[in-house]
């Protein structure tokens, strides 16, 4: 058994399943002798030279597409940086029995990848607002600010009026396409907010939050941006309600609970409106899972999801029956918006993987990593790697680990091996670099053998005590499949990224690689026009 050749694709669907039997196996035998556990086949170079020379032969059979891309999926893993893209995957392996660090994730059977540079223009370090404007708008921006330039200053609202700056879903809309956003957190939060609103402060989620001179000065918040800036969003899903409603106005879920109440003082109430305006559209306004299941994609065109007065809650504490997932919120808009014979632009947002690790709960975090790749795999089973380019990458990373030579198979939450040879004590192999699970007992560094570390909201130890864990500022990865999906390549800008997907789908500004080619658009790189020119211009000469 141990010693069967590798006659298949390592990185098939059927091989990870043979690999997961053998990998069971192993666990039956070695767990009995002490020793690390792996594979028996893993001892032969055999397997290794063969795994590598068909992966070799699968990159010398890549296509490298210059076809148009009708559609266009951005994935965005807020603080998804490199570490926990590792820990997601081994996590991933391990809640279906395997070891965890040979398992492939979703985004990681995309055959481009590249390294983006996520600092804001007037930090080091980035927050997601700032981050948003460049992957989204194409030009980096002041962190906290959403949909403007570097010339708008945070929270200086006279700074708004002509430093805007468009996004890709705008180029989308005015291409005819259809857009949509999906995001895990409040959809007026500062990603999601990035697609449609030019605000100087991430946090004017409704004038409720806005200074009064602002107000006077004319700016507008966020979530009334939403509805009023780039009309006819055709899905919008995720949380936030609260700050579409009156002021005091009770919500619908939690009617008794005040901290979820309306806080618009303007007593505007935007989810009416949009009802109102949406009549004679195939339209619909869902707040629960039963509500937008019940709907046939088909006959919709436009799709306002609210499913929580907030964000939405961390997938492991989510109920099933009444909020829907991450993936199933993105099935219901990649449906909708294949109505659209023009193709689609569609933002996915696993929002609340940041919120994990500011919290220092690693286990929300990387659950929620698992569950926004689900949501990739079934983005790639509903379209076509042909005519849709994809793109999963991250905002900006976290101080977050994991090391302390584990085995292999190690659980990822679990104790390193060994204790500290300082001051003896166990630690977990995730630790973050500061944060809320700093803590100490009678003077000393808590024991961590001793605590619950493997509860889903278990804090895991950081070396800086701070109430909430900070973001990091290493390059994050992007992961691309599709056409022009090569030109996602090397180590670039982060304001790089939606010019390439513009660029792929013949919107926003460069459109002059875009021709009519045997009546169907079709894309001729400029370069390839100027060699002819220069290939003849031998010949005569």
């Amino acid at each position: 058994l141990w010693l069967s050749r590798v006659t298949h694709q390592p990185h098939s669907d059927h091989n990870m399943k043979t690999s997961g039997l053998l990998i069971a196996c192993s666990f039956l035998i070695s767990g009995c002798t002490g020793m690390p556990q792996f594979p028996e086949q893993e001892k032969n170079p055999k397997f290794w030279n063969d795994w590598a020379q068909q992966t070799l032969k699968d990159s010398l059979e890549q296509d490298f597409s210059n076809k148009k891309a009708k559609n266009l999926i951005l994935f965005l893993g807020d603080g998804m940086g490199v570490p926990t893209v590792t820990a997601a995957r081994i996590l991933k392996g391990q809640l279906s029995g395997q070891n965890g660090e040979e398992t492939q994730l979703e985004m990681d059977k995309f055959p481009f990848v590249s390294l983006a540079k996520t600092y804001n223009t007037n930090a080091q370090v980035p927050d997601s607002a700032g981050t948003a404007t460049a992957y989204l708008c194409g030009v980096k921006a002041n962190e906290g600010t959403v949909g403007v330039s570097a010339a708008a200053v945070r929270s200086q609202c006279n700074t708004t009026k002509g430093n805007e700056v468009t996004s890709i879903l705008k180029w989308a809309k005015d291409a005819k396409k259809s857009v949509g956003i999906v995001t895990t957190t409040r959809v007026n939060h500062a990603t999601p907010s990035a697609a449609y609103a030019h605000c100087v402060d991430r946090d004017w989620y409704s004038d409720n939050e806005m200074p009064d001179e602002a107000l006077r000065s004319g700016c507008k918040d966020i979530a009334r941006q939403l509805f009023e800036n780039i009309p006819y969003i055709n899905v919008i899903m995720g949380g936030g309600r609260k700050f579409m409603y009156p002021k005091n106005m009770s919500d619908v879920e939690y009617p008794d609970m005040i901290k979820h109440s309306g806080t618009r003082k303007d007593k505007r109430n935007l989810v009416e409106e949009w009802k109102n305006k949406m009549k004679d559209e195939k339209a619909h306004y869902v707040w629960n899972k039963e509500q937008l299941k019940s709907l046939n994609p088909k006959d919709v065109d436009y799709l306002l999801g609210l499913f929580e007065p907030l964000d939405m809650p961390y997938d492991l504490d989510r109920n099933s029956n009444t909020d829907p997932s991450l993936t199933e919120m993105v099935e219901v808009a990649i449906k909708i918006l294949q109505n659209n014979p023009n193709g689609f632009y569609l933002l996915v947002e696993g929002g609340r993987i940041d919120h994990g690790h500011h919290e220092g709960k690693a286990k929300q975090a990387l659950h929620e990593a698992v569950e926004m790749d689900r949501a990739i795999g079934l983005a790639g089973r509903l379209t076509s790697i042909h005519d849709t380019l994809s793109v999963v990458t991250a905002d900006h990373s976290h101080v977050f680990s994991f090391g302390g030579y584990t085995h292999r198979g190690n659980t990822i939450f679990g104790l390193a091996p060994k204790t500290s040879d300082v001051d003896h004590k166990s630690y977990t192999s995730i630790l973050y670099g500061n944060g809320p699970g700093y803590k100490l007992v009678k003077g000393e560094r808590e024991n961590a053998s001793v605590t619950k570390y493997e509860e889903k909201n278990y804090q895991a130890q950081a070396a800086v005590p701070l109430s909430a864990e900070t973001h990091g500022g290493e390059d994050v990865a992007v992961f691309a499949k599709g056409p022009m999906a090569h030109l996602l390549h090397g180590v670039q800008e982060q304001n790089y990224i939606p010019h390439v997907m513009a660029y792929a789908a013949c919107i926003g500004q460069n459109k002059n690689h875009c021709m009519l080619k045997d009546g169907a658009v079709g894309l001729t790189p400029m370069f390839s026009s100027i060699a002819t020119i220069l290939t003849v211009t031998r010949l005569l000469c």
